[in-house]
């Protein structure tokens, strides 16, 4: 069995947990929502996609680890056109070695006004 971390992100209105833990294994998925209120930050996706991979170096530290630890990110955008935006933005975030990444294009996210969102596994231990 696993365990759903509480991070201090406000939690999702739908029955899913945001980060999950079993051993050195963690897996979160993040979108670009203010974490207080929940609410979709509004933007292009240079801004999303700050808000989201902050919202992931809070999941991760709540966790008990830190983006260092991010092995593997699936990537889902909306804009194929915003990825050179979006990869600007994660070369701020993180350094070499990158984690592994996939970036798929989408017709569209779950909430109104979404443009990106990612889910990422993390192993906390030793290598």
């Amino acid at each position: 069995m696993f365990e759903a971390v509480k991070t201090g992100l406000v939690a999702s209105k739908g029955p899913i947990s945001g980060v999950v833990r079993k051993g050195p294994l963690v897996i979160t998925a993040q979108i670009p929502k203010d974490p207080v209120t929940g609410t979709i930050v509004e933007g292009d996706i240079t801004l999303q996609t700050r808000r989201t991979l902050d919202n992931l170096r809070i999941a991760m530290e709540g966790a008990g680890g830190s983006l260092a630890d991010v092995m593997m990110v699936q990537v889902y955008l909306v804009n194929g056109t915003d990825a050179a935006a979006m990869n600007a933005v994660w070369r701020e975030v993180f350094t070499d070695p990158f984690p592994c990444r996939a970036t798929v294009v989408v017709k569209e996210l779950l909430a109104p006004g979404m443009l990106i969102e990612v889910i990422a596994t993390a192993h906390l231990g030793p290598v």
